[in-house]
């Protein structure tokens, strides 16, 4: 019941996260239509304008994803201390769906919103709409002329009557590009989960055991390196100076551990990059360090 609660609650917070980064390109996006947003209503210029107003944010929103995300510099580590040599192809896969995914989630946010408002879209191909297949449009205009559609007040009078069959029109091919990416987005991730379930090498329960000893391992390493970070400058600190300005909870600390030394780059590398799931002997190794806390922890080989 507990662990049925908590993979609940791990979920919960996942789609919580993706939301709010959700939410946010949603409110970033409208705020950009709101109030820069100005087509320049020319032949050329349009199209232009509106592929820079969906790709560049896109795009920069995306490499924001990839470097944040912990995985990609664990893969960079590994592939520069092991040459990825002892990662599958499956693996890499899995692992590089997940760094993509997850940076996904904000740039595909802004182009669907883009499209399923339709602004962008109708400033971008209004140029290319044949007034031909428009009943009634008079003959001997343009595309110099339904450039101009998305500026109601630069349209021709006698031309306004066609103002919302073209937007209409425009509107629609959007609206349908939208959806239609949303849909193969939905299966992508169907896809990857799949294929991330099926390439596993063990079952769920274990699968949610390994998760939540990678979540627990991650925040205690990270506490205990802040508290050895700082012991170990406390103690270069005081023998420079002869003493330390401390806080009682932090001279507690020092008077306790008294013996914290550096780190060699050795034993670094050995629990940095990306870790797949193994075992020795039939006992499960869950992450580097575990590997090195069981087998390779002599620091005399350093």
């Amino acid at each position: 019941m507990t662990s049925s609660i908590y993979e609940d609650f791990k979920f919960v917070t996942f789609f919580f996260r993706n939301c709010l980064i959700a939410l946010g390109t949603v409110a970033s996006q409208t705020a950009y239509n709101i109030f820069a947003f100005d087509c320049p209503c020319s032949v050329g210029s349009n199209y232009h304008y509106g592929l820079v107003v969906i790709s560049v944010p896109s795009v920069v929103c995306f490499l924001v994803g990839v470097m944040t995300n912990k995985s990609t510099w664990d893969l960079v580590s590994d592939c520069r201390l092991r040459s990825c040599r002892k990662l599958s192809g499956v693996a890499a896969f899995a692992l590089l769906g997940t760094i993509i995914g997850q940076a996904a989630v904000a740039p595909l946010t802004w182009v669907i919103i883009s499209l399923l408002r339709g602004q962008v879209y109708t400033c971008a191909f209004s140029e290319f709409t044949d007034p031909r297949t428009l009943e009634g449009f008079p003959e001997g205009h343009g595309s110099e002329v339904m450039a101009k559609f998305p500026c109601k007040e630069s349209v021709p009078e006698e031309l306004q009557r066609f103002l919302e069959p073209v937007e209409r029109r425009l509107k629609y091919e959007s609206q349908l590009i939208g959806w239609l990416l949303v849909a193969g987005m939905a299966l992508m991730v169907f896809l990857h989960l799949c294929l991330k379930r099926c390439s596993s090498p063990i079952g769920y329960l274990q699968e949610s055991y390994w998760s939540e000893y990678r979540s627990s391992e991650k925040t205690l390493f990270q506490k205990t390196a802040a508290v050895h970070a700082r012991i170990l400058a406390a103690q270069n600190v005081k023998s420079f100076f002869g003493f330390v300005a401390l806080d009682k909870e932090e001279e507690e600390q020092l008077a306790e551990q008294k013996n914290v030394t550096p780190i060699c780059s050795t034993n670094w590398d050995r629990v940095t990059g990306v870790y797949l799931y193994r075992e020795k002997n039939g006992l499960p190794l869950y992450s580097r360090l575990d590997k090195w806390s069981t087998y390779g922890n002599d620091t005399e080989k350093c």
